[in-house]
């Protein structure tokens, strides 16, 4: 048994709701996960520490540098091809190449409609058929009348962020556009008098 303060160690600050995917064996051993924005690389401690084939995008070049220094750390052996700074919507990894992606509060930094699509398509476009998406982001589910709207599906939140918001009805037609199972009803956490997070997890079929 572990005890609990090795608990951190082993899991870093892994997002909760990803961590139950790891306890539903979504994640099989030993695939190619990319997380897409991986900022800091917080949901990809473990991935790297248990030998899963690691990837990783973001734009900020320190963000990279970081999650390089980790997989150095937890002695994982992965090319720094692996890692690679670039936007999420212009990312170079080849087509049908990973068995997951994460998007972990990406996407509701889009500016416009056209990003947030450029996002989640190169995405969708980098994931094998059969593969995983799992996706956090904000939303206004449950707090519709606590959003301001700024302009297009730019909403200024009760926490004073400016944020691209998502609903039920928009992420159930995306679901359908790109051919996709969901695999759980859409699940959003609202916290109190700040934001709505709101996980999407999808199944590629074609």
């Amino acid at each position: 048994m572990i005890a609990p303060t090795n608990l951190k160690k082993m899991f870093g600050q892994i997002d909760i709701y990803l961590f139950d995917q790891l306890l539903r064996d979504r994640m099989a051993p030993g695939s190619r996960i990319l997380d897409a924005g991986c900022g800091g690389g917080r949901n990809i401690h473990y991935l790297l520490d248990a030998g899963y084939d690691v990837c990783a995008t973001d734009s900020d070049p320190d963000a990279i540098s970081g999650v390089l220094r980790m997989a150095a750390d937890l002695n994982a052996s992965l090319p720094p091809t692996n890692f690679r700074r670039e936007p999420v919507e212009a990312m170079s990894f080849e087509g049908a190449s990973m068995d997951v992606v994460l998007s972990i509060a990406v996407l509701h930094f889009a500016r416009s409609d056209e990003q947030f699509e450029a996002m989640l398509e190169s995405m969708w476009h980098v994931l094998k058929p059969g593969g995983l998406f799992f996706c956090r982001l904000a939303s206004n589910i449950g707090m519709e009348s606590r959003m301001v709207h700024r302009r297009g599906r730019r909403f200024l939140l009760p926490d004073g962020s400016e944020r691209y918001l998502v609903d039920e009805i928009l992420l159930l037609a995306w679901t359908k556009k790109l051919g996709a199972v969901l695999l759980d009803p859409l699940k959003t956490t609202i916290v109190q008098d700040q934001r709505c997070m709101t996980t999407w997890v999808l199944r590629k079929v074609l």
